[in-house]
């Protein structure tokens, strides 16, 4: 693999500094379950002084609100990220384990692009309106809106895209005049480390304004993060189960607390669909090792057609390339660790218990020598009731559920804790859409039309989150807005 050189330090009040007492942990490659490198170990104390830095960065400068000196330092961020880019591509790569195929798109290249997103809403958002004249106690008054930063933003990631979900929420965070703190996942601190160093060395956003803590222990610092009342947000991606916590967490000092969460994605295909054009795909919930929140790992077939569609799948699995995640013709690698890796072991065991037909897979990949790599994974006959069809797996596990008819498949894919995303193929789009409408999440893809994109609001509905990242509205996630009343 080409020489991993991350950024060791993390960022605090505009310096590139040491963990307190110098701790640091190892970042383990999970392809070959080697360190590629330290980083700094941020702990409880260095959590603070990042958040007191973030603190009078927003209250004591105009970063909050000079737009164009926050917009010509955004730029400078995307352009250090651009330059630099071949020099994070093997961090990415060799952290997450992802395929080096993703890097050019969703785990690198098209990330830095879609920062131009955030830079120009600058000055496209209406930061002022006017409501207009209205009378109220025989007063006329008119009214103004503004919006404006909410204040000191705790944004928390996870692992799976790192470097994606970092920009995610630095980018609109810092356009919308807000203060940062970065805790990223400890299995992937390059990926938030590398943006600490462009922002400290090559551009002009001014100290405290982002700030970088990893931690080996993400509890301890996180706790601090989500209860501190000098805190005034919290945006969280990850797992329904911590997203829970940290609601709870932030309760207390009635922080906004943007989430988003676990999904179980539905994939509906009709029974009028081209199924020799659409099923082979569906081997696509293996990419990256199906370590994707998003990902459609329901796969919902009418039973008229059920036996003729689990051949097609069968088929598309059995071929799906996997392995070295340097390899350009692999779409998967590692899961990311070894606790993830008997996680999701565990659950295929749990699918052959409960009675599912596995079809392909089944188990740990032992053709290599090293590294958490798990087949790709088919089942067959799920019952919508079982484990494997009701709680999120995350790794590459496809489980496939025959249906009635319509109703019934509606029945079905809302039969479920999570709202995030899913899918319909059928056709007639119209019939689709249809459809679409009834099913309860935040994203849909009909006939193979993809939602996703930087002014695409994202999230979901029921235990998969509140609020929404991208577009417009997850803009607006960082901003306050105040009603003013002037004579009229």
């Amino acid at each position: 693999m080409t020489n991993v050189n991350g950024e060791t330090r993390m960022l605090i009040d505009g310096k590139l500094v040491d963990a307190t007492g110098g701790a640091t942990f190892d970042n383990i490659n999970p392809a070959t379950e080697e360190s590629i490198g330290v980083v700094a170990d941020g702990t409880v104390d260095d959590m603070g002084r990042a958040i007191g830095a973030a603190r009078r960065a927003f209250d004591e400068t105009d970063w909050s609100t000079n737009r164009a000196f926050r917009k010509a330092c955004l730029q400078q961020l995307k352009d250090g990220l651009e330059k630099h880019k071949e020099d994070l591509r093997p961090q990415i790569v060799g952290e997450v384990g992802c395929p080096i195929g993703l890097t050019f798109a969703i785990q690198q290249d098209s990330c830095i692009d879609d920062l131009q997103w955030d830079i120009d809403v600058i000055d496209s958002y209406d930061w002022e309106s006017e409501l207009g004249v209205h009378e109220f106690f025989g007063l006329r008054s008119n009214r103004l809106v503004w919006k404006e930063a909410i204040g000191v933003v705790g944004a928390i990631t996870p692992w799976n895209f790192p470097f994606m979900l970092n920009l995610s929420k630095v980018g609109p965070a810092l356009a919308a005049g807000c203060t940062v703190i970065l805790k990223p996942a400890p299995d992937t601190p390059y990926s938030a480390t590398f943006i600490g160093k462009i922002v400290a060395e090559e551009t002009d956003i001014p100290p405290g304004v982002l700030n970088v803590v990893p931690s080996a222990d993400p509890a301890a610092v996180g706790e601090l993060l989500t209860s501190d009342p000098r805190v005034d947000m919290i945006s969280f991606t990850g797992s329904t189960a911590v997203g829970k916590r940290i609601a709870a967490r932030a309760s207390d000092t009635l922080k906004r607390v943007f989430l988003e969460l676990g999904g179980k994605s539905a994939n509906i295909v009709l029974d009028d669909a081209d199924f020799a054009a659409v099923l082979p795909s569906t081997n696509m919930t293996c990419m990256h090792s199906g370590q994707g929140c998003a990902i459609t790992t329901r796969l919902l077939l009418p039973r008229s057609r059920y036996d003729e569609g689990v051949e097609i799948v069968k088929a598309a699995f059995e071929t799906f390339p996997y392995g070295d995640p340097m390899d350009f013709n692999n779409m998967a690698g590692p899961l990311v660790n070894k606790k993830q890796y008997e996680r999701v072991l565990g659950y295929i065991e749990k699918g052959k218990a409960e009675g599912a037909r596995c079809l392909v897979g089944g188990g740990p990949a032992t053709q290599f020598d090293k590294g958490y790599f798990v087949q790709p994974t088919l089942f067959a006959d799920v019952d919508p009731d079982s484990t494997i069809a009701r709680e999120e797996i995350f790794g590459p596990v496809l489980v496939a559920i025959p249906y009635e008819n319509d109703d019934d498949a509606v029945r079905i894919a809302n039969d479920s804790r999570y709202g995030l995303s899913g899918a319909i193929n059928g056709g007639s789009l119209d019939r689709a859409l249809s459809m679409a409408r009834r099913i309860r999440t935040g994203t849909i893809a009909v006939n193979g039309g993809q939602w996703f994109g930087p002014d695409s609001p994202f999230g979901g509905y029921k235990e998969s989150g509140s609020g929404r990242e991208h577009g417009v509205l997850g803009f607006e996630e960082y901003l306050e807005t105040k009603t003013v009343g002037v004579p009229g």
